[in-house]
C-alpha cells in the first residue's frame, strides 16, 4: 500500500501508475482504484469550493484530471442557488441550445492538497480499496464452499488458527482442529471450506478438519471411482481424530466398493488416515435395508437380532453376551458412530438380557390377564405367547382368530371374549367418571381417536376444552400430553384437525347461506 500513501503528493500523470500498483498489490481491478482516486479528489474539491455538484474525471489513458462543476439550468422565475443553478438566459450564452433541466459544466482549477486534505484523500482511497478487496475475497470464496483448500498457518488467536490462503485468510476454529494436532505458525494445512460469510470486519472464510465432508472429499481425491461417480459415499460418521465409519455403495456388480476404497495393500485409505492424523476408518458396505445396514455398521461386532420401531426411528440390537463390549466400543464409540451413520437411535442388548426382559414382560402381561380376565397362569401365558398384550385386543378380536389358538374351544374363546368386553366396559366407565370429575368437556370426549384413558390423561394435564385441544400441535400432543401411546403422527394430526373443525363451522354456514340467498334470487328472477 506504499503507493497510496503518497497519492496526495504526486502529479496527476502518475495517478495511473499508482492505480496499477495498488490494483496489483491487492488483487483488485485497476478501475476500482481509479474510481477511489476520483472520489478522493472530489472530496478535496468540495472542501475547497463548498457543497457544489463537483465531479472528477480521470482520463484512463493519459491520467489527466478534470474537475467539472455541474450547474442545473432553471427557469428565470425559479429561485436561484448560486453554484448549483444557472439561469436559462446565462446558460444559452454558453450553450445556445440549452434548455431548462440541462446541466452546464465548467472547468475548475486543479486542487492543491494540503496536509489535512491529503490525509483525508489517503483514507478515502484506502477505504475504497479495502471494500473492493473484501468484495473480491467474498466473490472468490463463496463458490468454494464444499471444497478442500490448502493454506499456511499465519497466527494463533485465542486458540483459533488464522490460515493464509494466499489471497485471503481463513478461520480454523479450535473446535474445527483435530484433537491434539500440533499446528504452529508456518505449518501447511489442508481443510474443508464449510462456510463463507459477509461480516462487518469483512468476509470470513471458515474451514474445518473435523467436518464429515472433509473425509468424504479426501476419499474423492484418493479414489478415482468415487470421483467418477462409480462408487458413492452414502454416509460418513466421525469421532474426529479417533475413529470414523464411512458407508459406500456401487451400482456396478463387478466392483467391490470397500476394496476400491481400501486400495492395494491399503494405500488409498492409508493416505486419508495419514492426513487425519492416524484416525481409524471403518469402510462398510451400504444397504438399502436398514436392518442389514446397521448390522454392517456395528462391525466388527456380531449381531444376533434387530428389532425396529419405524415410528420412533429407534432399533434394539441384540448381540451375543461376549460381543457386548465390542458392539458398544470404547466409551460407546462404536454404537454412537453406527447410530450417526444409520440415522437411527440404537439400543444394544445382550441375548441373556433380552431373554430376561422377555421373561419379565411375559410375567407382567400374564399377571395382567390373570387379574383382568380371572384366568389361570397357563391360559394367561398362552395368550401372551400368541401375541396379545392388551385386554382390548381380546375383546375386539374375531372369534375365528381366538379359535385358531391351540387349546381353545368355542366355549372358552367366547367366555374369554365376554370377560374381556366386560372388563373394558367397566374400566371405561371408571375412566369416564374420572374424566367428568376432571372437567373434560363432552365435546372433547366426542373427538374420534381419543379413548377414555386418553381423556383422563389430557384432563390431568389441563386440556379440558375443545379449544385447548385445538390449540395444540400434533407433535406437542404426542410428546407432551400423550407420550408412550400407540398414536402415530397421522393419528395425532387427525385428532387436532377434528378438534379445530368447529372453528370453521361459521364460515361454512355463511358460505351456505350466501349460496342459498343467490339461489333464491335466481328463482325470483326466473319467475319474473
Amino acid at each position: 500500500m506504499a503507493a497510496v500513501t503518497n497519492v496526495a503528493n504526486v502529479a496527476h500523470r502518475d495517478l495511473l501508475q499508482i492505480a496499477a500498483t495498488v490494483a496489483t498489490e491487492k488483487g483488485i481491478e485497476r478501475e476500482t482504484v481509479i474510481e477511489a482516486l476520483e472520489q478522493a479528489i472530489q472530496s478535496a474539491a468540495v472542501k475547497k469550493y463548498g457543497e457544489l455538484d463537483i465531479r472528477v474525471e480521470i482520463d484512463r489513458t493519459s491520467g489527466a484530471v478534470a474537475l467539472l462543476l455541474y450547474r442545473e439550468v432553471i427557469a428565470d422565475d425559479v429561485e436561484l442557488q448560486p453554484g448549483l443553478h444557472i439561469t436559462l438566459e446565462e446558460a444559452r450564452r454558453k450553450n445556445p441550445v440549452a434548455e431548462v433541466g440541462d446541466f452546464i459544466t465548467e472547468d475548475l482549477p486543479p486542487v492543491e492538497f494540503g496536509r489535512i486534505s491529503a490525509q483525508g484523500a489517503k483514507q478515502t482511497i484506502m477505504q475504497k480499496v479495502r471494500e473492493a478487496e473484501r468484495a473480491r475475497q467474498y466473490n472468490e470464496f463463496k463458490d468454494r464452499v464444499g471444497e478442500i483448500i490448502n493454506g499456511v498457518v499465519k497466527r494463533d488467536e485465542r486458540g483459533n488458527q488464522i490460515v493464509d490462503l494466499g489471497r485471503a485468510e481463513a478461520m480454523l476454529r479450535r473446535d474445527d482442529c483435530l484433537p491434539r494436532e500440533p499446528l504452529r505458525r508456518g505449518d501447511r494445512v489442508r481443510a474443508y471450506v464449510y462456510d463463507v460469510r459477509q461480516e462487518s470486519r469483512g468476509p470470513q472464510v471458515f474451514i474445518s478438519r473435523v467436518h464429515p465432508d472433509f473425509m468424504r472429499k479426501l476419499f474423492e481425491m484418493e479414489v478415482p471411482e468415487i470421483y467418477d461417480g462409480i462408487i458413492e459415499i452414502r454416509a460418513v460418521a466421525r469421532d474426529a481424530g479417533s475413529r470414523a465409519k464411512i458407508a459406500v455403495r456401487t451400482n456396478d456388480d463387478s466392483i467391490d466398493p470397500v476394496g476400491a476404497c481400501v486400495g492395494m495393500r491399503g494405500s488409498r485409505v492409508q493416505a486419508v488416515v495419514n492426513e487425519l492424523g492416524g484416525e481409524k476408518i471403518d469402510i462398510i458396505p451400504w444397504s438399502p435395508d436398514t436392518a442389514t445396514f446397521v448390522v454392517n455398521a456395528l462391525q466388527p461386532a456380531e449381531v444376533a437380532k434387530v428389532v425396529m420401531d419405524e415410528a420412533e426411528r429407534r432399533m434394539e440390537v441384540v448381540v451375543p453376551d461376549d460381543q457386548l463390549s465390542l458392539a458398544i466400543g470404547r466409551r460407546g464409540q462404536n454404537v454412537r458412530l453406527a447410530s450417526q451413520l444409520v440415522g437411527w437411535d440404537i439400543d444394544i442388548m445382550t441375548e441373556s438380557g433380552e431373554s430376561e426382559r422377555r421373561t419379565n414382560e411375559m410375567r407382567v402381561q400374564s399377571e395382567h390377564f390373570m387379574e383382568a380376565l380371572d384366568v389361570d397362569d397357563v391360559l394367561a401365558r398362552l395368550l401372551v405367547t400368541e401375541g396379545f398384550s392388551e385386554v382390548e385386543e381380546i375383546a375386539f378380536e374375531s372369534t375365528e382368530e381366538l379359535l385358531s389358538i391351540e387349546g381353545l374351544d368355542e366355549g372358552i374363546a367366547q367366555e374369554l371374549q365376554n370377560r374381556a368386553i366386560a372388563f373394558v366396559q367397566e374400566r371405561d366407565l371408571q375412566f369416564d367418571a374420572r374424566r367428568r370429575e376432571l372437567g373434560v368437556e363432552d365435546d372433547v370426549a366426542a373427538v374420534d381417536g381419543l379413548t377414555p384413558a386418553f381423556l383422563v390423561e389430557l384432563g390431568e394435564k389441563g386440556i379440558k376444552t375443545l379449544d385447548e385441544l385445538a390449540d395444540l400441535a400434533a407433535d406437542e400432543l404426542l410428546q407432551d400430553y400423550l407420550p408412550g401411546t400407540y398414536l402415530t403422527p397421522e393419528d395425532a394430526n387427525a385428532i387436532i384437525m377434528a378438534a379445530r373443525a368447529h372453528w370453521f363451522e361459521g364460515e361454512e354456514d355463511g358460505h351456505a347461506t350466501g349460496s342459498s340467498a343467490q339461489s333464491d334470487n335466481a328463482d325470483a328472477r326466473s319467475e319474473h
